[in-house]
């Protein structure tokens, strides 16, 4: 009789709380306002009809346990399942339920939301733990096999050799590069795309000078059939992350060697230009359409900025991600005569 007079409490036809009494049957023989106005269901509708018509079926089983459990003597605290809403969907609702005698006095929060916030959080930690993977799989599992392969190579390098067998060594080595090449391109877009970006290390201590000269032996050692020329003029140390900055510094390259002329030399240039760091490298080829510009640095959009431009896949995208983590950019100039990529960042220096 005490919970007869909580019906006519303020609570009970305020709260946004759904309320009843349940008996030992399985039928609600109270319900507050609340169940209307979380399920669409009125009171004769709900005290009508076994409870267990409205749970999700996914969650008879375990409510069922609870039901049981509760009969026992057992209180149920907390306990979660997904209601009907008399349109259809599903609600999830969290259950305080205490027994009394041979009825159960029930309370349930609507937590629908809550419950999608929990779901979108699982979702981008499994979605962060599958990224994560996928990189381990990348650095480890492609890139060991490709590093043995290649140290093979080397050596049988090492050893007499048929004219034809040297070429076909030489192609090998070229291969294997290019394919260590597309693993870095590949982790660095996970990184940058599924995670926080990719990582730099700035720093002040290390030159810069001496990495991109690096990257112009290597790509003159491994394309000598083309002319680079390089002017280098620039106040050495830069503040940035030299690894990174010749990493962008070879990637405009390959992709000048690949699109360019062979026929005319390409131009590298590094210099102080007021405030900024600036390299530009540039070539003569066929130039890039205009409304192929705004795509340049996109992920997988070769297609579609030209066919014969194979090279303007990942490279271009890392370069541009790379400059933007320097707090620099990349522009573009490309007509009938010319086509330069030139990176320009402020030297912050101290």
């Amino acid at each position: 009789m005490v919970f007869r007079r909580d019906k006519d409490s303020a609570t009970w036809r305020i709260t946004p709380d759904l309320m009843g009494v349940l008996d030992e049957s399985g039928y609600f023989t109270q319900t507050n306002p609340a169940w209307y106005k979380t399920l669409g269901y009125r009171a004769s509708e709900v005290e009508t009809r076994p409870f267990m018509e409205f749970v999700h079926l996914e969650d008879v089983a375990r409510t069922e346990k609870a039901f049981h459990d509760i009969k026992r003597g057992m209180p149920i605290l907390k306990f979660r399942n997904r209601y009907r809403h008399r349109d259809g969907h599903y609600r999830w609702l969290s259950w305080n339920c205490v027994p009394e005698g041979d009825v159960f006095f029930c309370s349930a929060r609507d937590i629908t939301a809550e419950k999608e916030k929990e779901d979108a959080l699982l979702s981008h930690e499994q979605e962060a733990a599958l990224r994560e993977q996928f990189i381990a799989v990348l650095g480890h599992d492609l890139r060991n096999p490709i590093a043995a392969t290649g140290a093979a190579v080397r050596m049988a390098k090492r050893e007499p050799q048929t004219d034809k067998a040297r070429e076909l060594l030489d192609m090998a080595t070229g291969s294997l590069d290019g394919m260590s090449r597309l693993v870095n391109h590949v982790m660095d877009f996970a990184r940058a795309r599924l995670g926080g970006g990719i990582d730099v290390d700035i720093t002040e201590e290390r030159p810069l000078r001496p990495a991109l000269e690096q990257v112009l032996d290597e790509v003159r050692l491994a394309h000598e059939e083309v002319v680079i020329e390089a002017e280098f003029d620039f106040v050495d140390p830069v503040r940035c992350d030299p690894d990174r900055v010749s990493q962008l510094f070879s990637n405009l390259l390959t992709n000048s060697v690949t699109h360019g002329l062979r026929s005319r030399p390409i131009r590298v240039a590094a210099r102080d230009e007021g405030g900024d760091f600036v390299l530009s490298v540039g070539n003569t080829g066929e130039p890039i359409a205009p409304e192929a510009l705004p795509k340049l640095f996109e992920p997988f959009k070769r297609s579609e900025v030209r066919e014969s431009q194979e090279g303007l896949g990942l490279g271009l995208f890392i370069a541009h991600e790379i400059a933007l983590r320097h707090d620099g950019e990349i522009e573009v100039q490309s007509d009938a005569d010319w086509t330069q990529f030139t990176f320009r960042m402020p030297r912050n220096d101290a």
